[in-house]
């Protein structure tokens, strides 16, 4: 008696299932070890000096940096940078301000790219570089860790509840 394909394959496709359920497991090892530095590295939220914002809560920074807010108050484009994804201030800054993980947002821009809708805000490497970006653009803002060299190019916003 002939077997059919799927019959055959049958063993492949549960021993794809255990790998990627074992490479699923080791990623969240791996992220939730990542962890502790995170949560010791505070961060600042900087603006362009010609924003009259003062503050801000975390549910419309999440909003700003997720690019569902386009405009500021005053009509300014909204211009979001973050750190570089291996950072301990972006993985503090995506737990208090997106309630979720450097991986949760990663996937959620996977998602948004994949469906043409959006890309996610530029990558910069250095506090250094989120500090220039957001200078020389007046809709910018960023985050940098907290005690950063901010200079007068830029200004710290509060975070409010």
């Amino acid at each position: 008696m002939k077997q059919s394909r799927r019959t055959r394959n049958h063993p492949q496709r549960k021993h794809r299932r255990v790998i990627v359920g074992f490479l699923g497991a080791l990623l969240l090892q791996l992220l939730a070890m990542q962890q502790p530095a995170a949560a010791q590295q505070g961060f600042v939220v900087i603006v362009h000096p010609s924003n009259p914002v003062s503050s801000q809560s975390a549910d419309e920074l999440s909003r700003i940096f997720l690019k569902k807010t386009a405009k500021w108050e005053n009509g300014a484009r909204v211009e979001p940078v973050d750190l570089a994804a291996s950072s301990a201030v972006r993985a503090r800054f995506s737990q208090m301000v997106h309630g979720k993980g450097t991986a949760a947002i990663s996937a959620y821009w996977q998602k948004m790219i994949f469906s043409g809708r959006e890309v996610p805000p530029a990558e910069l490497g250095t506090a250094a570089e989120v500090i220039a970006f957001v200078a020389s653009h007046r809709g910018g803002v960023g985050y940098v860790a907290e005690g950063a060299a901010l200079g007068e190019g830029v200004k710290a916003i509060r975070i409010s509840p």
